[in-house]
């Protein structure tokens, strides 16, 4: 179940992210913020899924867009991942698992005939008010950046 809900405004949240930063909503009023949920650092789908940002990042800076990563890996391996990837954006550590519930993209699936929780890939489009306008679940990876730039700049 998730606590956000389209065309309502995002309540506030803190987290810690990369760069030694704390995230916190109310500071990106004015800007329109990407939140892109991944289930792990370092594996083909997430990788692909940040550089994929990251090599369309201008684009979205041009649109007043700031996107944030978040997974529920800690902040040293964002800051291994982040480097490694070069991503000029900061990566959330979601150890907690409050955005994920907070956004509802913790799902069971199965696994070699077991049922796990994991991280459904999941990414959400807020506006300049903190509005949630746009959301992309069940994401798959090819192409989706283009999806979600051309939502940016359908706002602008």
């Amino acid at each position: 179940m998730s606590d956000v809900t389209l065309n309502k405004k995002i309540p506030d949240f803190t987290a810690a992210a990369t760069n030694d930063t704390t995230v916190n909503m109310t500071s990106f009023q004015g800007s329109k913020v990407i939140l892109y949920f991944y289930p792990r650092d370092n594996t083909p789908g997430c990788t692909q899924e940040s550089e994929d940002f990251r090599d369309n990042f201008k684009q979205f800076v041009k649109e007043e867009a700031i996107i944030f990563g978040i997974s529920r890996d800690s902040i040293k391996s964002h800051e291994k991942f982040k480097e490694k990837l070069n991503l000029p954006f900061e990566l959330i550590s979601d150890q907690d698992e409050t955005l994920c519930d907070l956004f509802g993209v913790r799902k069971d699936k199965k696994m070699n005939g077991k049922k796990v929780r994991s991280t459904e890939r999941s990414t959400f489009l807020i506006d300049k008010n903190g509005t949630l306008v746009q959301e992309w679940r069940k994401v798959k990876v090819p192409e989706h950046v283009n999806e979600v730039l051309a939502a940016v700049k359908a706002l602008s």
